[in-house]
């Protein structure tokens, strides 16, 4: 796996949720992928301290269905966002143990009517190669400001 064809991967990941195809955005986990937003700087364990999110695949299901919903009512009108990128850095092309490790700079933008957020950090990626595709194993997003109270993340950093 070429550091382009990595690179590639997470650009196109944040087009797939910038274009609401949640559907497709989901298919690129794998099944046993993690969504997690840390709730400390630097936290190293999701399950024995409190995240601001770690969902599997079930969870992951759950929040696209409703966000497809037609009955989701707190989604009209629906929620859009805008992922800016830095160009992601490859941190590991698989060697030893299969997983290629990518960490990305964002600026993320969430409207929704006349409501704007912005929040920003760091993407961290563990992709694995599964008949020949790309999967998340593991998505990572640290915000740098973790630490401050903030309304609800409606749609997918």
């Amino acid at each position: 796996m070429t550091p382009e064809t990595l690179i590639d991967f997470v650009y196109d990941e944040a087009a797939t949720l910038d274009e609401m195809r949640w559907e497709d955005w989901l298919a690129l986990f794998h099944e046993d992928g993690r969504y997690w937003m840390p709730l400390e700087w630097q936290q190293q364990d999701p399950i024995l301290q409190p995240s601001l999110m770690y969902e599997d695949q079930l969870l992951l299901t759950v929040r696209v269905e409703r966000l497809s919903g037609e009955r989701t009512f707190s989604q009209k009108p629906k929620s859009r966002c805008h992922h800016l990128l830095q160009r992601p850095r490859v941190l590991s092309l698989g060697e030893g143990d299969g997983i290629f490790r990518l960490r990305t700079s964002f600026i993320y933008t969430e409207t929704r009517g006349d409501n704007l957020e912005r929040y920003s950090g760091w993407v961290s990626h563990k992709l694995v190669e599964v008949d020949g595709a790309l999967k998340i194993k593991l998505k990572r997003v640290d915000l740098i400001n973790f630490d401050a109270p903030f309304g609800n993340l409606q749609l997918f950093i």
